[in-house]
């Protein structure tokens, strides 16, 4: 049994790990939809916290790949997963370094990379919007997301001003019983 989850979990990570064109934001949808709709390792609701953990904790926010092979099969879950995420795609950026210093100047080059760029965007994308589906945020959470996007799509935008203004309206929310969930 727990060799077949370690497998599971290898064959989860290792494609995703060649497909995260711009970071391990573009992965967290099919990651999700992996862990919670595919295999079962845990609910949408665990899939958040999960998240939040990895946002919160020092280092990338791929992180949540080690805390999802953690809840499915313990610590060599977990090693397998982060090899998983990993291992493939830092060996793979490594043999692009060395062909693209070849390629420099190619035509070929440019273009792939100009043509990735917004499928790295729309990966990111599909993400944010499957963590405001997996936590329920409703219309209160999705109007703070799109504030909070255009706060911070401003030239002066601070993510920590945006962070303290949220936290205060929602801690008064809360004191007056109007927060959500």
């Amino acid at each position: 049994m727990e060799a077949d989850r370690l497998l599971a979990l290898a064959l989860v990570f290792v494609p995703l790990s060649l497909v995260s064109l711009g970071g391990g934001p573009s992965i967290f949808a099919e990651m999700q939809r992996q862990a919670v709709e595919v295999h079962g390792w845990m609910t949408d609701a665990e899939f958040v916290d999960l998240f939040a953990i990895s946002r919160a904790a020092p280092g990338p926010g791929s992180l949540i790949a080690a805390l999802i092979g953690w809840k499915a099969a313990g610590f060599p879950g977990a090693l397998v997963a982060a090899l998983g995420l990993y291992l493939p795609s830092s060996l793979l950026v490594c043999a692009v370094g060395v062909l693209g210093r070849r390629h420099a100047a190619s035509p070929v080059r440019a273009a792939i990379e100009r043509g990735l760029a917004p499928v790295a965007v729309g990966l990111i994308f599909a993400g944010a919007l499957t963590l405001l589906q997996a936590a329920e945020a409703g219309a209160v959470g999705v109007a703070t997301t799109a504030l909070a996007t255009l706060a911070l799509l401003h030239p002066r935008g601070s993510p920590y001003l945006v962070l303290a203004i949220a936290g205060l309206a929602f801690a008064v929310l809360g004191a007056v019983g109007l927060a959500p969930r």
